[in-house]
């Protein structure tokens, strides 16, 4: 199975650039990536754009979550 480009949007403004572009295997799939003490929480809700001539799915940050201990 192929991997799809998504686009983070939103979330907290100390999320680097370059952790912005992910891929999943499915646009179902939420992206969960660590940042400092908790996870940042994206989802994809229907739109797509062009990244580097090809096309991406936008994800967008829909919640935080602490590591747990």
């Amino acid at each position: 199975m192929s991997e799809i480009r998504v686009v983070l949007v939103g979330g907290p403004s100390g999320l680097p650039a370059e952790r912005r572009v992910q891929s999943v295997r499915s646009a179902g799939e939420t992206v969960k990536l660590p940042l400092g003490a908790g996870y940042e929480h994206f989802r994809h809700q229907g739109e797509s754009t062009t990244l580097d001539g090809e096309q991406a799915l936008v994800y967008r940050w829909v919640m935080h979550t602490a590591i747990a201990e």
